[in-house]
Formats: C-alpha cells, structure tokens, sequence
C-alpha cells in the first residue's frame, strides 16, 4: 500500500467515522489488527434503545466502474473480517454479551463533498 493510498483510506474512514458520530455511534476502537486483517471501525451503536458491537469496513471507490463499495466486500474479505472481529472479542471479553453485526460504508464523492452509501448488516457471521 503506498502512502498516498494509506491517507486516501485514513481520510475515507475519518469521514465515515464522523457519519457515523452525526447518528449516534460511538467510537471503540480504529484499525484493529491481527493475524487475520484489519476492521477499520469498531463503533457502539446505542441508538434505538439497543446496545450493539458493530464491526465496520470503510471502503472509497472514486468511480462506479469497479462497483460500489459495499459490493467489492466479497466472501474472502468477509470471512478475514468475521475472524479479525473474533480476535477483538477474544482480546475484549467485555463486549462478548453484545449482539454484533458487521455494516460497510462506501465512500464517494470528495472530502469536502461526501456522499455514503451504509449498509447496515452488510454480511452475517457464517
């Protein structure tokens, strides 16, 4: 990953993270690392009267040629996410008793003129 791509990303998920502040999620954790990948966001969402752990994937897609983001998290990215946030529960034992879903935000647009597509339980835990 080159270091523009790198700030390209880091700026992409400040801008969601921010969306995602604006409707009441909370921030846990930023680019959680393992073995198995990386979840860029790791939010509470208490809105609504529930208390859910949501594992979010941040992707830009500067065109429509390559699909939208939320597409582009196939079965093999799925399957590193559903194992990354495993370790993130193992490493964070009070969370456990959370129901979680896993949610993607596609970015496009420019920074200063965003748009967000979120899809809120993008993919089940299989």
């Amino acid at each position: 990953m080159t270091t523009t791509t790198r700030a390209t990303g880091e700026l992409w998920e400040s801008a969601a993270l921010a969306h995602l502040g604006k409707a009441g999620l909370r921030l846990l954790a930023r680019n959680f690392h393992c073995r198995y990948g990386e979840i860029d966001l790791i939010v509470f969402d208490s809105v609504g009267g529930g208390d859910t752990l949501v594992f979010v994937e941040v992707r830009y897609r500067d065109g429509s040629a390559h699909g939208s983001g939320t597409a582009s998290v196939g079965a093999v990215k799925q399957r590193k996410l559903v194992q990354t946030a495993q370790v993130f529960l193992q490493a964070h034992p009070q969370y456990t008793h959370f129901p979680c879903r896993f949610d993607v935000i596609g970015c496009s647009g420019t920074p200063r003129q965003p748009s967000f597509q979120w899809t809120r339980n993008a993919f089940d835990a299989f």
